[in-house]
């Protein structure tokens, strides 16, 4: 006969079953909650408190605790309750004070605040003025640059350019054409150390300059492909023989358009009338300071971080074979980029950032 109080009796509806059983499989996380489950199920096959503590090498006393809190809140009663913590030390006015002080003023001597500076100036902890800055996520210590173009045909250049990324015409090629000037050809004032397990690679902070060289490229919106010229100037002259190559390397079926930058060789008279001799060619101008819209600027980026920042050149001609074989490289196996914003959007950025720093007080 069976001995202590009368025990409520314990069904599992389908759904909760389903949910009991995936929490018990659990196999590294709350393992808590999955030894809560296999004792809601275990009392729903019947068994008596004392065969399921048996069976799961836990109490009596646990078995019955989680059998009524389920009873009474189903499968909410088999979560941890929230607890109160420790008392919150910092009030908002301390918050306040810190993130008013960060954005407002700065240190005597210094230029931006420091989590010790701060700290030292409002009495809290480091990792208190660290907690608040991160949680609104400031960083005194980091700055960045910025440059707004003047020229007054800025939206009727970016619509220009942006509507040829976005929808290149029939029957056309779209060139993005810049020059990379004086690259440096430079050489280690003494041997690199390679990279080696546990220590990176470490080289002089000094150089040696060896000449330089310009590298004209002209980057196919459509397949990524670059077309690349060298230099050793970079005048009218040097950018009509690249135009000349241009026009040998793409068929004559096709219309040239050509994104480029202001630069006064881009314009002389020259030009004007080597253009004027080849009408299938068509110039496109991104606006006066504006050169983030040309995206051969991107190959550029990628050109100097993966051959040009570290390498070492003793001659200009070691300096052109080097980039020769990046150009090569890249072409085997070219990505175009793809240009995402709109016109519109370009412009509602540039017009909030232009009244942020209208109402900037500096």
């Amino acid at each position: 006969m069976g001995r202590g109080r009368p025990k409520v009796r314990l069904v599992v509806a389908p759904s909760e079953r389903e949910a009991l059983e995936r929490w018990s499989r659990r196999p590294k996380t709350a393992q808590a909650l999955a030894l809560r489950a296999r004792i809601v199920l275990g009392c729903a096959q019947g068994k008596d408190n004392g065969v399921v503590a048996e069976e799961l090498g836990v109490t009596r006393q646990m078995v019955g605790k989680w059998r009524q809190r389920f009873v009474d809140r189903r499968l909410d009663g088999l979560l941890d309750e929230p607890r109160p913590g420790a008392p919150r030390r910092l009030s908002d006015a301390d918050v306040e004070q810190v993130i008013t002080k960060t954005l407002e003023s700065t240190p005597r001597g210094a230029t931006h605040w420091s989590t010790r500076s701060m700290a030292q100036a409002t009495g809290m902890s480091q990792s208190a003025i660290s907690r608040m800055w991160r949680a609104f996520a400031l960083q005194p210590h980091r700055s960045e640059t910025f440059k707004l173009s003047k020229d007054p045909l800025f939206i009727e250049k970016v619509r220009d350019v942006v509507g040829l990324y976005l929808h290149p015409p029939d029957k056309a090629m779209v060139l993005c054409v810049d020059e990379k000037s004086q690259i440096q050809a430079l050489d280690r004032s003494q041997p690199l150390l390679p990279l080696r397990p546990g220590q990176a690679e470490r080289r002089t902070h000094d150089y040696t300059r060896h000449g330089t060289t310009s590298l004209f490229a002209a980057l196919d919106l459509a397949t990524g492909r670059v077309i690349g010229q060298f230099h050793r100037r970079h005048r009218a002259i040097e950018f009509r023989k690249f135009l000349i190559r241009i026009d040998d390397a793409v068929p004559e079926s096709l219309d040239v358009h050509i994104v480029l930058d202001n630069y006064a060789t881009h314009k002389t008279p020259a030009i004007q009338r080597w253009l004027a001799r080849h009408p299938r060619f068509h110039l496109h101008f991104t606006p006066t300071g504006a050169s983030w819209l040309n995206l051969v600027e991107r190959w550029f980026a990628e050109l100097t971080q993966k051959q040009l920042r570290r390498g070492v050149h003793r001659s200009p001609r070691e300096l052109e074979k080097a980039i020769r074989e990046f150009l090569e490289v890249s072409n085997e196996d070219p990505k175009p980029f793809v240009w995402t914003k709109s016109a519109d959007e370009i412009l509602e950025s540039v017009a909030a950032f232009c009244k942020r720093t209208s109402n900037s007080r500096h």
